[in-house]
């Protein structure tokens, strides 16, 4: 089949290396260039650089639905346009273009967690279980009704950068075999339980603030689930900490709420309600993530001290 491919970060590249594998890729859309990093260098979208590299023709608009470039996507003759996390809206003029529609690949099995942060909420309320689900695209919020859905384990270890890995590679898989069945007709479509949905918003730097009145277990789904970014923190002394490993402690302490109740090689264990956590790599305010056991080398904290 001819495909358009609208997809812009990291997390959209297996898709389209699959595609450019199987299928003809006649034009890939993205968002554009943009300044990143401290020196503000512009920096490309990971997609781009694939699409260069396979000698895909790229397009980057502004506005998706500016007027020139819906022009200018008419003219492009594909047969269905696949999406994964390109980041702009589409208007029901483009997805009525192609004669198979528009399908998009998302990383949660809907109706569960619409919107744009399915992965680290399904990290963040302590789900055992998530997955892809290939939708025909409609103009609501991923609404429109499910072609395929694909479900994996997350496992114990399993942080919202692995997991976005993991699903990454899973939709690049699935989108081939839901195409393969649009293609011969064989595809099933499912209407979504909109009672059954729940949202998943965008993520905000005030989430990761650690409150350690909270259990233990929601504690490290905070942290897995807010990595690499906002990441979880806490302030110590007055200086802030971002912590990115951590593991619980099943032993009952006495003190406050995220009192330091012991300290050793293993790391610094933090009271929380029902147990504590050991704090095992974080990064201090204005220096590199690090080991706990290297933080402890340059620091005075004691027993008795309290992440606030």
């Amino acid at each position: 089949m001819k495909i358009v491919f609208m997809g812009t970060p990291e997390f959209s590249v297996p898709t389209l290396l699959a595609l450019s594998k199987h299928h003809e890729v006649v034009a890939v859309i993205t968002q554009p260039d943009r300044k990143k990093g401290r020196g503000k260098q512009m920096q490309a979208p990971p997609v781009k650089e694939l699409a260069l590299e396979l000698s895909i023709p790229v397009l980057q608009p502004e506005k998706i639905k500016n007027a020139e470039f819906v022009k200018i996507l008419k003219e492009i003759e594909a047969d269905i346009f696949v999406v994964v996390a390109y980041g702009q809206l589409l208007s029901q003029e483009i997805l009525d273009m192609p004669r198979l529609g528009c399908i998009n690949i998302h990383a949660s099995l809907l109706p569960k967690y619409r919107g744009p942060a399915p992965i680290n909420y399904a990290i963040l309320n302590g789900d055992k279980t998530t997955g892809i689900t290939i939708m025909q695209m409609d103009l609501g919020l991923d609404t429109g009704d499910i072609l395929l859905k694909e479900e994996i384990k997350i496992e114990e270890s399993d942080t919202s950068e692995t997991l976005y890995t993991k699903l990454s590679g899973l939709g690049s898989k699935s989108v081939i075999t839901a195409l393969k069945s649009i293609e011969n007709g064989s595809i099933i479509r499912e209407k979504q339980d909109d009672s059954a949905s729940s949202y998943a918003p965008m993520l905000t730097k005030e989430m990761g603030k650690i409150d350690f009145s909270k259990t233990t277990e929601e504690i490290l789904n905070l942290i897995k689930g807010l990595q690499p970014w906002p990441s979880a923190y806490t302030s110590l002394n007055g200086n802030v900490l971002k912590i990115f490993e951590a593991s619980m402690i099943e032993q009952s302490y006495d003190g406050k709420f995220g009192e330091i109740v012991e300290i050793n090689s293993h790391g610094i264990y933090v009271k929380t309600v029902n147990s504590a956590i050991i704090i095992k790599e974080l990064q201090p305010q204005g220096k590199k993530r690090m080991k706990t056991s290297d933080f402890l080398n340059g620091t005075s904290i004691k027993l008795g001290d309290t992440f606030t």
